[in-house]
């Protein structure tokens, strides 16, 4: 893999092909839960209270639907990781009585893959999901990881076509739901997210190793990331609002066509 201009900013002349650089990095100190910032509807909060009763067995999804768009929550979702690692910190690594184990964060791509997430410790590659730009078909994959926290892309709700099953596989199951802007602030914000400079770091990391990005739209994204730090810290400042789980099922996509697959399922052939 080449050496990108951020990679080389951030010293990191040898990457390692097999991503265990960014795990050991967390999880050896450079990253902890204080590194993170929160007010949650104008007081200051934490983690626990954008998703609570949050632990080691929750299970994370975001859907995507441009290019670098997971970017726009990665104060969010970098804070999510890192107290992930929180839980099994003093057992981490590859010895006897040791757990080598990453988050469970799941990436739903619509379409195709629109951006690489390793170096944010999303991995293995399974946990970047493609899916097709059909509600039902989002919703099924999201079902068949488990998610139990969603985040959902800042757009105009348009009412989705579900199975009633899935419908409501989904309902018992996901206890969190969120919207996000790829652009890292949403309107009608009540969730603040800041992060530090060294997790915002993996961030553009990731953005760069992103080869599937076309170079325009890559440099407009990391030209926007510098709109959201906040002062010569290197900050990032990241907004984000609830939103009910019925909103949130119908701001996977915009699209409202169906699928020939979710046809054939709704006609009761599929055999």
């Amino acid at each position: 893999m080449h050496t990108t201009g951020y990679m080389k900013k951030m010293g990191y002349e040898k990457y390692s092909d097999n991503m265990e650089y960014s795990y050991y990095m967390k999880y050896l100190g450079c990253l902890n839960s204080s590194d993170f910032s929160f007010k949650v509807n104008e007081k200051t909060g934490n983690l626990e209270d954008v998703f609570p009763n949050y632990d080691n067995n929750d299970r994370i999804g975001i859907v995507v639907s441009e290019y670098g768009g997971t970017a726009g929550a990665g104060a969010l979702i970098m804070s999510a990781i890192t107290r992930f690692y929180d839980f099994y910190r003093d057992k981490l690594g590859k010895g006897p009585g040791k757990y080598f184990i990453y988050p469970e964060v799941f990436v739903f791509n619509i379409g195709k893959r629109l951006m690489t997430h390793d170096s944010m410790d999303i991995w293995p590659p399974h946990k970047q999901v493609v899916v097709e730009n059909d509600a039902e078909q989002i919703l099924e994959a999201i079902n068949d990881r488990r998610i139990t926290r969603l985040i959902v892309e800042d757009q105009a709700p348009v009412e989705g076509t579900f199975l009633l099953e899935t419908l409501t596989s989904a309902k018992l199951r996901i206890t969190s739901s969120i919207v996000y802007s790829p652009t890292g602030r949403v309107e009608n914000s009540d969730i603040e997210v800041t992060t530090c400079k060294t997790a915002e770091d993996y961030v553009m990391l990731s953005l760069e190793q992103s080869a599937m990005i076309p170079d325009d739209i890559r440099t407009k994204l990391i030209e926007s990331r510098e709109k959201l730090k906040t002062g010569k810290d290197g900050n990032v400042l990241e907004t984000y609002r609830f939103v009910n789980l019925e909103d949130a099922l119908n701001m996977l996509t915009t699209n409202p066509e169906l699928s020939k697959i979710t046809e054939k399922y709704i006609a009761g052939s599929i055999e």
